[in-house]
């Protein structure tokens, strides 16, 4: 896990790779990531979350362009730390889902402007799924936007967690990450249930079974 700030500063060394990437990158074209691509360039000093493995090819093109960066690898707190805290009644388990909030996503009071979740949401147990949504969207500013991807099936290639790379182009590289087993897929109606209460939805077709969506605050 890293969760800190990146700013630019010229005297800052370049963050190191964490682990978890295997293989090599190959480019995706993201209808999402070319509408947010606009924005960040020409609305300096934006707050943005990247979710994720540490990228530097990231921190370094957001923090070149004047925009602050926070990292939240979700998907690696979830599933390397024990968030179970016994059973219910009826045999199920009981999730420390404030703690995961707490520990993964504190922001000591900042706001966003930009989120980068990209198919986090595919791979949290099922009772962090609402809550990390919700968070978001009491962490972000008026007008702030959230990027994300779901798949809409839970078999096939196109199933692995991936690490997203940005890139100055329509394209965002994908890489391979550590793997932790998809959780769910996604359709549009639980989409919109999962956002309810957002004041904008615009979704973007693909064609690798991927969906998708920037939601506006």
């Amino acid at each position: 896990m890293l969760s800190r700030w990146f700013e630019k500063k010229p005297e800052d060394p370049a963050p190191g790779s964490a682990p978890g990437y295997s293989g090599p990158k190959y480019p995706r074209h993201s209808g999402g990531w070319s509408v947010l691509r606009k924005r960040l360039e020409t609305e300096p000093g934006l707050c943005i979350v990247d979710v994720g493995y540490t990228s530097p090819s990231n921190i370094n093109y957001l923090t070149n362009m004047g925009h602050s960066v926070f990292l939240a690898d979700l998907v690696f707190d979830a599933w390397t730390t024990d968030w179970k805290r016994g059973e219910d009644e009826e045999g199920k388990p009981i999730w420390d889902v404030q703690g995961f909030l707490d520990q993964s996503l504190n922001f000591s009071g900042r706001l966003f402007d930009v989120v980068l979740l990209w198919t986090a949401l595919d791979y949290l147990p099922e009772p962090f799924v609402q809550p990390v949504v919700n968070h978001f969207r009491a962490s972000m500013n008026l007008g702030g936007q959230v990027l994300a991807l779901f798949h809409t099936r839970t078999q096939g290639e196109a199933i692995t967690l991936s690490r997203f790379h940005l890139t100055p182009t329509d394209d965002v590289d994908m890489q391979l990450a550590q793997q932790f087993p998809i959780q769910r897929a996604f359709t549009n109606r639980s989409i919109e249930r999962l956002f309810a209460g957002w004041s904008g939805h615009r979704q973007f077709l693909a064609k690798d079974s991927v969906s998708e969506v920037i939601m506006t605050r």
